[in-house]
């Protein structure tokens, strides 16, 4: 992974104070971490500790009951979150009548599309060429994974929130999402990910962030 600019001393991402419960029961924090530009930042902890309702947080899926967020050193707002915080959950948030290029159109549609990039060659990239115009119901759960990366792929987004995207995929995929990351991270952005799987990041090692459950 690229390494931090040691002179970028605004986060991309940072937390202060954050905690978030359920039912007046804890789920975690009070958390304070932040994330720069060029790292990739492993949320590690058991079932229970709370990762995905973290990131949901960050994404403003959840309102967090105490803290602050900051991106880029201002407040994290609604207003701004669909253009530059990216999510990609357990689930692929795919239209299953459409078809891979028609959900990546209607993405663009929402979230707007970063420079240089464009529908089909993303689906390339990630192995799907061939299935633009395959009802996204009749692909495997391993290829909509690829459709969800591919959609990463046209955001603006510079940070990316992702909830176990090795899942669902073989070894190949897994690669595929390590070089995602990578690339992710040399243009610029950084990615906060959490991950089961025994051959996440083999092409890097990046920090880790323990999470664990609230006493």
């Amino acid at each position: 992974m690229t390494p931090v600019d040691p002179h970028d001393t605004i986060a991309l991402l940072e937390a202060r104070g954050l905690a978030y419960a359920r039912n007046d029961e804890p789920v975690f924090g009070p958390l304070d971490f932040s994330l720069h530009r060029g790292e990739v930042v492993l949320l590690e902890g058991d079932n229970g500790s709370g990762k995905t309702t973290l990131l949901k947080v960050l994404s403003g899926l959840l309102e967090a009951n105490s803290g602050r967020i900051l991106l880029n050193g201002e407040d994290l707002t609604l207003a701004r979150l669909s253009h530059q915080v990216a999510l990609l959950g357990h689930l692929p948030g795919l239209k299953l009548d459409l078809t891979p290029l028609e959900n990546l159109e209607f993405s663009i549609g929402v979230f707007g599309l970063r420079s240089g990039a464009a529908p089909a060659p993303a689906l390339s990239s990630v192995g799907l060429e061939g299935y633009e115009d395959v009802p996204v119901r009749k692909l495997s759960a391993g290829q909509k994974k690829r459709v969800a990366l591919a959609r990463l792929l046209l955001v603006p987004a510079a940070l990316w929130l992702l909830d176990e995207p090795y899942a669902n995929l073989d070894r190949e995929g897994i690669d595929l999402v390590n070089r995602l990351l990578d690339a992710h991270a040399r243009r610029g952005g950084a990615a906060l990910v959490t991950s089961h799987g025994a051959y996440a990041f083999t092409s890097g090692t990046p920090r880790r962030l323990p999470l664990r459950p609230t006493a």
